[in-house]
């Protein structure tokens, strides 16, 4: 009786994760692009992608950066963040399977 519901419950932190894991690369990919010069900022369209993904990564992104700060100008945040999300994956998966 309890498996539905936690099998449906899964699948939606699944799913949400995945979704902000998409997000998170797409912000990496769209900073290289701007500091390589082939996406510019001064495109209307261009600049409300690169602060909507701001909006959605920043926040947490910002608390990485408080305790490891970027290491010769290179951000480790994202990775951080995305190996942080595999892992709370992880425990999530294993922990749902062990209560069905």
């Amino acid at each position: 009786m309890l498996t539905p519901l936690i099998g449906t419950l899964l699948y939606i932190f699944d799913t949400l994760v995945s979704l902000y894991i998409f997000i998170i690369v797409l912000a990496v990919v769209v900073s290289w692009l701007i500091a390589f010069g082939v996406l510019n900022l001064h495109n209307q369209l261009a600049r409300s992608l690169v602060n909507m993904l701001d909006a959605l990564t920043d926040p947490v992104f910002r608390q990485v950066r408080r305790v490891i700060p970027p290491i010769g100008g290179l951000d480790l945040s994202p990775l951080i963040v995305l190996i942080a999300l595999q892992a709370i994956r992880m425990l999530v998966d294993g922990y749902a399977f062990m209560l069905a």
